[in-house]
Parts: C-alpha cells; structure tokens; sequence
C-alpha cells in the first residue's frame, strides 16, 4: 500500500487499525524526519517511542557518555554501556528496534556554530536538552528556520511539554518558548539532575508524552499542546495546562551567545585550584581545610576527605572558621563549591583564603586514573 511494504504493514497493524489513523498517518510518519537534541533522560523514551511508531528518519545529537547514575532513568542504555558515546550507542539499539527507518547519529554539541545546518534537514526537533541555554537555541533555530519544536523538561517531580512554532490555520505560527520564559532564571537558581534529584520514571512519562505530541504534529491527529504548557507533577499525580499567547516584543533574528545571555560565560570569579594543584597542597600544606558541600548519600559513594557541610546547612548555620587557614570547598563538579564560596562571600565574609576545587571530585578521581 502505497510505500509500506508488507513487513510493515505487519509491524504497524495496530495504528491501521487505529479510527482517523490507517495508512495515511502511518505514511506520514515514515516521511518524516525528526531530530531529537539529547539522547538521556527525555531523549532515551522520546526515540524509542518514534522508532517503534515508524518515524522514517530520526537524528540524535549528543556529545555525552554513559553513566552509571543515567541508569536510574534512561532506560535506552545498560551497564555494558558505560563509558560508550549516548548518540552512538543509541542508534545501535534504535536500528535492533526497527531496521525499517533510518537513524543518524551525532556525537558532538548542539551549539550556536552547527545548529542551523544540523537542524535544517528535519521537520521536527524534539527538545530533550537539560540546560538553558541548549533551549532556547533550540527554540530559536525553529523559529528561524520554521520548525515545530516539541519541548520537554524535568526537575525533580515535575514536568513540563509543549508544542511551539506550529504552523496555525491562517499562515502564522503559534507561541514560542521565548513567548512564555522570555528570561533564563540566575544560573545559581537552576540546580542539574545530579543535584537537584529527579524520580527515574518522570523522564519517562514526559518524554513519551513529546514523542505522542510528534506524533500528532507529523499525522494531524488529534489536536497539540500549542500555546499550551503541560504540567505533571508526579506526586500527586495532579496536572494543570497553562495557556499562553505570543508576546509583541519577541523578535528573533539571528542566533546569539546563549551562554552569555543566560548568565553562565560572565560568571562571578572565585578562588580556583586544579586537582594538580589540590594534590600537591595536600602533601606539602598540612594545615589546608577540606570542605565537601555534597549530600551524605554522595559523599558515601565517594569523597576526597575533609568535613562534611552540606550546602543547604551551610546556608543556614553559623559559619565559623580561621582567617588564615586555606579553605578548598568541593563538590561533584565544581558548581555548588563555587556556590558556597559566593554565598559566604555575600554573608561578608572575606573570600581571599577560599578555593573552590576546578571540577569537582569528578576532576579529580579522573586525574588520579590517569
């Protein structure tokens, strides 16, 4: 019938059975090309979900490795896969799942450089980024090139979807995501999954929610979250959709520096010191005060010695310690260290004898392998 041949008529039996589906829908899909930036906790359930559904061709962009703490949520990856790049371990288990589409792999960073080029060749990006400034790059190259952009973010217990830039009956586009976040929050308010937490099955249920909103975008079935913001909170299990329209002042011409304009590129300096350096202290200065901010639970996994004073109590006990001892605070990468330097910095004390550890305890158990 038409394009599909008999194995994937088989395959596909249940959408043709499907009333307002049948071949049309499954036809679009096996036309359509989707990209999908990430390939971890959104990413993992967003591909596996367009792969079995029959989407033609879908690219994979992510320059990161697996991890034994991705486990926990991206279901795409297993123990054997730590280490190996996400896109390229993705596509392997992507083509076992359906040898009928195309899979395109890329291992490198979704950035202001390529992205435009990247993008150009799909209908659909799908948004499974977990940072700011990939956002609204995603979010801007749509516009700019006229792509449905299918958003999806995590934190904690909660998650969001929409649909942006979806083409409307009278010619225009619907909101974007500048439309309803036209400001990134202050980079120290938006904590990652390594420390802010997330529930391993929330990424799964939004992210099999974009990959239905996709679906419905590539068929014209049913209607998408356009101009409309889902959100789950997986607590209770209670859900709210907030409406939002375009906004007059959002204009979009050109890419920018999007690090810089979510306030990461310029950001205010502390104290730094390499894990070279830090080794080196700790054989030859005896009186250096180690100082780990991470959560008891992180610190039983590993630490690099010291006291432990997490950074939420930090925040909220009396700090006290000797004006000229050397302090290194240490963290898992470097960020919430570097947070407790600023904080105590703003407290009034005086910072010229603190050190945050360049890195993090990541940094610094890599050089030790090395």
């Amino acid at each position: 019938m038409d394009n599909l041949s008999k194995a994937e008529l088989q395959r596909y039996a249940r959408h043709l059975a499907l009333p307002d589906f049948g071949i049309a829908a499954q036809r679009a899909l096996k036309n359509a090309r989707v990209l999908v930036i990430g390939a971890g906790g959104l990413g993992a359930p967003v591909l596996m979900y367009l792969t079995a559904a029959g989407v033609g061709t879908i690219g994979i962009v992510d320059y990161d490795r697996v991890e034994v703490s991705n486990l926990q949520r991206q279901v795409l990856f297993a123990e054997q896969d730590i280490g190996q790049p996400k896109a390229t371990v993705a596509a392997q288990k992507l083509r076992g799942l359906n040898p009928h589409i195309t899979i395109h792999s890329m291992v490198q960073r979704f950035t202001k450089e390529n992205a435009l080029n990247i993008a150009a060749d799909y209908d659909i990006i799908v948004d499974g980024t977990d940072n700011f400034p990939t956002r609204y790059l995603v979010n801007d190259v749509c516009v700019l090139l006229g792509k449905v952009n299918v958003y999806g973010s995590i934190f904690r217990y909660e998650g969001q979807v929409s649909v942006f830039n979806l083409p409307t009956a009278e010619g225009g586009r619907s909101p974007n995501y500048r439309d309803i976040f036209p400001n990134p929050p202050a980079p120290e308010l938006v904590p990652n999954c390594a420390e802010g937490g997330v529930l391993g099955v929330l990424p799964g249920i939004i992210g099999s929610i974009q990959a239905n909103e996709a679906i419905k975008v590539i068929t014209g079935n049913g209607v998408p979250l356009a101009g409309k913001l889902f959100i789950l909170d997986t607590t209770t299990m209670m859900t709210r959709t907030i409406r939002y329209t375009a906004r007059s002042d959002n204009r979009i011409t050109e890419l920018m520096d999007y690090e810089q304009f979510c306030g990461i590129s310029t950001p205010e300096t502390v104290n730094t010191i390499t894990s070279v350096e830090l080794e080196k202290w700790l054989n030859e200065t005896p009186n250096i005060r180690l100082i780990d901010v991470r959560q008891p639970y992180e610190r039983a996994i590993t630490h690099i010695g010291g006291e432990l004073i997490p950074l939420d109590e930090l925040k909220h006990t009396e700090w006290s310690h000797e004006l000229d001892t050397p302090i290194v605070f240490y963290c898992q990468t470097g960020r919430r260290s570097r947070e407790a330097i600023l904080f105590l910095k703003k407290k009034g004390y005086a910072i010229d004898h603190f050190y945050n550890l360049e890195g993090g305890i990541e940094a610094y158990k890599k050089r030790l392998v090395e």
